[in-house]
């Protein structure tokens, strides 16, 4: 089976939605398919590869949030978040995330995305510190949900080299980054909103230190305990969004299908 395409395809309608993402630490684990099953909405089911499926943990900056045709909005629209998401694909094919939890560091655009696309975003306090040295360069993310008891976490990763075409984990890369929408149920419905972007500019990372608290507040109390299966970071890519689509979900939930591994491009 051929894996996911490298490059985005073109988006069905006009774009709604401007951002930029930059700064990205990727932190994966790979769990069994049925953990994650019960937390996708109705006609999505867990994307597998090698008969596992995969938690992610990423933080980043999202900047210059745009709303076509006004100007971005340079201070309002940017912003650290830091989000934990699941693998899907639907019965049509549509392959992307589904949202736990996104963190984010701005009230208004908190607002926003959940009544506009249903998505769990919550206000936190969040930032981000460069450290660049002898060692190398990297990032150190801080972020506390606002309110009582609110989850929180650490992340602190040293930037690597390029991660090469021909690596063997190659095609594991792509298929953790090469998701080009996500889905979420909202308003009693199941939606797909497709993105585009440029490939992501990959690098291998290493995780200095994880304390983290929104993987259990995501039901996946026991990852945080364990080193990640995966660990990538990238600069960055600029990405924009079409209007959300309903998808027809049958009233049956979808078995996982095993995908073979990506042969290295």
């Amino acid at each position: 089976m051929q894996g996911l395409p490298s490059a985005s395809p073109p988006l069905p309608g006009r774009v709604v939605v401007e951002q930029r993402w930059r700064d990205l630490v990727f932190l994966h684990w790979r769990v069994d398919p049925a953990l994650v099953e019960a937390c996708l909405p109705p006609g999505v089911r867990p994307d597998v590869l090698d008969g596992a499926t995969w938690v992610g943990l990423i933080p980043f900056v999202l900047a210059d949030t745009r709303f076509p045709p006004l100007p971005p909005m340079h201070r309002l629209g940017t912003f650290v978040e830091v989000n934990v998401r699941l693998y899907s694909v639907d019965h049509d094919g549509n392959r992307g995330v589904v949202f736990r939890t996104l963190e984010a560091g701005r009230l208004l655009p908190v607002i926003a995305a959940r009544v506009a696309f249903g998505l769990p975003y919550h206000w936190a306090s969040s930032r981000v510190v460069h450290r660049v040295d002898a060692s190398g360069h990297e990032l150190d993310f801080r972020s506390r949900r606002h309110g009582p008891g609110g989850p929180s976490t650490r992340i602190r990763a040293r930037l690597g080299e390029p991660l090469r075409a021909d690596a063997p984990d190659a095609g594991l890369a792509g298929f953790l980054t090469a998701r080009w929408g996500f889905h979420e149920q909202h308003l009693g419905r199941t939606v797909w909103a497709r993105n585009r972007h440029e490939p992501w500019p990959l690098l291998r990372a290493e995780l200095l230190e994880l304390d983290d608290e929104l993987l259990a507040a995501s039901s996946f109390g026991d990852l945080a305990a364990r080193p990640p299966d995966s660990v990538l970071a990238s600069s960055g890519v600029a990405t924009a969004f079409s209007r959300p689509r309903t998808i027809e979900a049958p009233a049956w939930r979808l078995q996982p299908v095993t995908r073979r591994r990506p042969a290295p491009a």
